[in-house]
């Protein structure tokens, strides 16, 4: 999203974390800005009885964690390596400054935090009134749109697991499974060697 040089520029540094590292802790203050250099990271949060809520999935070239930095708030949920990651880490203050500095790099944040708004709108009014078919279709919709999944001859890979659709969506991963069967014999979606495309 912020060129590398420019994000080195002002003091960034990249950190490699391995997969299920903790990148940074739900109650924590924000200290960084993060932007993906390779990689994938969530951030969720776990409910009462330990399951888990995937708040987003993050990956090469976006940024994570921002409104808490902003509001200089402390973090609402984790951010956890999916996978190898190597991350970008600019310094609160020197992030700041660079936005006060670039303009344009300022109006790409807010459309980045803007789309994420909007995401998070209409899947909290998918979640509360809409059946598990629809709830899927919207989040890989979504998916197709805002992380860039690849389009093969198939059709487009959805690079989420039936577990992850099923965090993001507040379903069971066993409805997803069944949901995602079910969408598959009316031709909405394909599987092939165990992989979802649309």
């Amino acid at each position: 999203m912020i060129a590398i040089d420019l994000l080195e520029k002002y003091g960034a540094l990249k950190k490699t974390f391995d997969k299920n590292d903790f990148i940074f802790e739900e109650g924590n203050l924000p200290t960084h800005y993060y932007q993906i250099i390779s990689g994938e990271v969530k951030m969720s949060n776990y409910n009462d009885e330990g399951r888990e809520f995937i708040q987003g999935i993050f990956y090469k070239e976006q940024s994570f964690g921002e409104p808490p930095l902003f509001l200089n708030q402390n973090y609402p949920a984790n951010a956890i390596a999916v996978e190898d990651a190597e991350i970008l880490l600019l310094p609160k203050d020197n992030f700041m400054k660079l936005l006060q500095e670039n303009a344009a790099v300022s109006i790409k944040i807010i459309e980045n935090l803007a789309q994420r708004l909007y995401y998070k709108s209409v899947m909290a009014a998918e979640m509360s009134t809409q059946e598990p078919e629809h709830r899927i279709l919207k989040l890989i919709d979504h998916g197709i749109a805002y992380f860039n999944f690849k389009k093969e001859e198939n059709g487009y890979l959805i690079n989420f697991t039936r577990q992850q659709i099923g965090d993001l969506t507040g379903l069971r991963v066993e409805t997803v499974i069944r949901t995602i069967k079910a969408l598959e014999k009316k031709g909405v979606l394909k599987i092939i060697n165990r992989k979802v495309y649309r």
